[in-house]
């Protein structure tokens, strides 16, 4: 080529500036990534609830009587909850909860009538205690086994367990809440009982969902329990028994369904077996919201302590605006199906990157 011809060759063009994201686009995977942060939506749904409520009812919700009350209340779902956790991540599911919590119950205040009632000491108390854990213990190892060994699915094995808990507890007492199922001695110390101004019922909670919170999160049982939500068969093929396991988190389960039954009959005094009909779908509902997967394989307890104070909130402020009983079943339904929303929502996010 001659260097006249070199002369002649026009420049190459200049390249474009790079062009930057859309804002549109920009704001779409910020929100995605956002909708990936459990905890921070389910934080913000809670915030969102306290302002509501305390903007419609000022001076009379978010005062120091509520928040202990809330708190109280929640403290027993919270316990459910982390066994809940637990189940949920095995991808598994237990709607039993309310009715092993009132089997529980039953069966230890049964014992508590024959030994001294309301005027039982410590001693007749310590059984109670051992009673409903055992009796929870046990009721969630066999659904557990059956789920386990007869390859039958979580619902279906629950939801049988749910109608026969609840039909033995009916059994034992007639359908009727005996009186003086706890003693005083109970009622008085872990009921109505605190702690450097806490209720021991917060204290419990708190030490519940720390321990087993820590289980999960830095612990082999914890490791095998994400694991097998997210593979069980690659967990069958590294050695691990996923049945032997699966009957472990539902007796988790139980135990700590047994535990709520000694935390009610605490603060109630009685078994109360009609109380507990939509226990599973609080639970739920807090757990889903906290972030565990209805898929299996992620969630964290931290996340449920956080989902576990919105139906609290959430019955607490309507009692309080004073919309019937009938309304907030309807609104912690409507918190679960949106919850469910959500929890699929991070479930695509998690596909498309």
């Amino acid at each position: 080529m001659t260097a006249d011809s070199q002369k002649m060759t026009p420049p190459a063009p200049a390249q474009d500036p790079p062009v930057p994201p859309r804002t549109g686009a920009a704001v779409q995977v910020w929100l995605r990534r956002a909708a990936g942060i459990s905890e921070v939506w389910t934080f913000v749904i809670l915030a969102a609830l306290v302002a509501f409520f305390t903007i419609a009812a000022p001076g009379k919700f978010f005062t120091t009587y509520d928040l202990t009350q809330i708190a109280v209340n929640a403290s027993i779902y919270l316990v459910l909850g982390v066994g809940m956790t637990y189940v949920i991540i095995t991808a598994g599911i237990d709607l039993s909860i309310g009715s092993v919590l009132v089997l529980a119950a039953v069966a230890a205040g049964e014992y508590n009538l024959h030994h001294g009632g309301a005027e039982a000491g410590w001693g007749t108390v310590a059984v109670c205690v051992l009673i409903a854990l055992a009796v929870g213990t046990a009721w969630g190892a066999l659904q557990g086994a059956v789920v386990a060994t007869g390859k039958v699915p979580p619902l279906i094995v629950t939801l049988g367990g749910l109608g026969a808990a609840l039909g033995l507890a009916e059994l034992a007492t007639g359908g009727q809440d005996p009186a003086g199922a706890a003693a005083t001695h109970l009622q008085n110390s872990l009921g109505f009982g605190k702690v450097l101004g806490i209720p021991w019922m917060v204290v419990l909670a708190a030490v519940v969902t720390a321990v087993f919170g820590a289980v999960l999160a830095g612990t082999t049982f914890g490791e095998h329990t994400l694991a097998i939500g997210s593979n069980p068969a690659a967990v069958r093929r590294a050695g691990i028994s996923v049945g032997r396991h699966l009957i472990k988190v539902y007796g988790l389960m139980g135990l700590l369904a047994g535990l709520g039954a000694v935390m009610w009959l605490a603060s109630y005094g009685t078994t109360s077996i009609a109380g507990h009909s939509t226990d599973n779908l609080k639970v739920i509902t807090a757990v889903v919201l906290g972030g565990t997967s209805l898929f299996g394989g992620r969630g964290s307890v931290l996340g449920t302590v956080i989902g576990v104070f919105i139906p609290a909130v959430l019955t607490t402020g309507l009692i309080v605006i004073g919309v019937q009983q009938y309304w907030q079943d309807v609104a912690v339904g409507v918190v679960l199906v949106a919850a469910v929303y959500i929890d699929q929502m991070r479930r695509k996010t998690r596909e498309r990157s």
